[in-house]
């Protein structure tokens, strides 16, 4: 059966994603060529265009893919903390965390805020955004948290976590920052707290 123009659309956008992400990741994005990665994803410059209107676009694509696998990593790894404080907490640090990984140093923390600039204006942010203002929802109404402004602390713990992996990524030793960075990311929830647990 033939494929649908929808799902060759579909299918060429996953391939110029998995290209452009190999070649993001190995070469960064100013010199990964858009004539390679359209080659090695078997289809043309004019796919590209088509698909994502230029080379930005694309990275637009592979950082909201990869940003989506870094928030539901994290959401995994707070569903097995036993509470929502212990999974806010480890939320934050997982997603501080993932700034060790090359691709996403590279990719997500590095080249993303470069070239796509804010990255708290990024739809993939805004939707780990309402997740932690969920969070911080739940956490007030059990009377953990202070009652403060929800979307208020969501994006100040949001921010946090965002700012230390961008510190982590940007740093001479990542691995020697790490520690410190979850270490603070705590303290500063931890000061939100309305008793001590």
């Amino acid at each position: 059966m033939a494929k649908t123009r929808g799902e060759t659309m579909q299918e060429n956008r996953a391939k110029l994603i998995a290209a452009a992400r190999k070649a993001f990741a190995e070469k960064g994005y100013s010199t990964a060529s858009m004539d390679e990665l359209t080659a090695d994803a078997g289809l043309t410059r004019g796919a590209l265009y088509h698909n994502f209107g230029d080379k930005r676009g694309l990275l637009a694509a592979v950082v909201d893919q990869i940003d989506m696998e870094m928030a539901a990593r994290a959401k995994e790894l707070g569903a097995l903390a036993g509470n929502d404080w212990q999974g806010l907490l480890a939320e934050g640090a997982a997603y501080i965390e993932m700034a060790l990984n090359p691709e996403v140093q590279r990719i997500v923390l590095l080249d993303g805020p470069a070239v796509l600039g804010d990255p708290s204006q990024w739809p993939s942010q805004n939707t780990c955004l309402q997740v932690t203002k969920s969070t911080v929802e739940r956490l007030i109404a059990q009377g953990i948290l202070k009652p403060l402004d929800a979307e208020a602390t969501a994006r100040l713990l949001s921010g946090a976590a965002l700012n230390a992996a961008l510190w982590i990524a940007a740093s001479e030793n990542p691995q020697n920052v790490l520690p410190k960075a979850v270490e603070a990311f705590h303290a500063l929830a931890a000061g939100l707290l309305l008793q001590r647990l």
